[in-house]
Parts: structure tokens; sequence; C-alpha cells
């Protein structure tokens, strides 16, 4: 990735990040993506502490074929980091998708994590 895409990637995080907020009652959810893995965490900034985290290398593949997609990977994170949020009593969360564009990887993730109970 170029210094110069980076640079732009992190002003929109930047711009982001100083609008969202999460507390305990409704934490954010934050989206990291890389070439190779997808990661999801649910942050309380108040405390500074997150509270769990979940990534694609962690889910069980059911067979190579089913999980050879990164979208369908990067749902199967939301889903389980829904499932994980219900263990907890959080329904709520605020989306933080890390000055990524909402397509592809991102979507899919947050479409998981819908179907999972969450709401945003």
């Amino acid at each position: 990735m170029s210094n110069q895409k980076r640079q732009l990637r992190s002003r929109r995080q930047h711009r982001i990040r100083t609008k969202i907020k999460g507390t305990a009652q409704r934490p954010r959810l934050s989206v990291y993506r890389s070439n190779y893995a997808t990661y999801a965490q649910v942050i309380d900034d108040v405390s500074g502490k997150t509270l769990f985290a979940v990534d694609d290398r962690q889910i069980k593949k059911t067979s190579q074929k089913e999980m050879s997609a990164k979208c369908a990977k990067a749902y199967e994170v939301g889903k389980t980091i829904g499932k994980q949020a219900a263990d907890k009593n959080i329904k709520q969360v605020v989306f933080d998708r890390g000055g990524y564009r909402y397509h592809g990887r991102v979507k899919c993730l947050a479409d998981g994590a819908r179907a999972a109970g969450l709401e945003f």
C-alpha cells in the first residue's frame, strides 16, 4: 500500500473516530481487514478495554469450499461476534468501519452481525 493511501485512510479513520464513541451499554464494534484476514472487536471506550475479539482464523471451517471466499469468512466473523455479544447481554453497538468503505467484507461482516441479533 502506498504512503498516500495510508495517509488518506488514516485521515478517514481519525475523522470517524472523533464522532464515534463506545460506552458500556453501547460499545463500539471495530472492523479491520488485511489482505489475509478480517478482524472485529467490541470495545468499551470509556474504560478503554476490549471486551472480546474475533477473526476469521478462529472460526472452525466446515468445508474448504464453503469457507473459501473472503466475504463468506467475514459474514461468519460477524455472526460469531454477534453471538458473543448476545452471551454478554449486548444488544446494541456503534459500528466503526475503520476508514474502509461500506462494501465487500465490511458490509458482509455487518450483515452477519445483524443476522446474529446486533442492532447498529
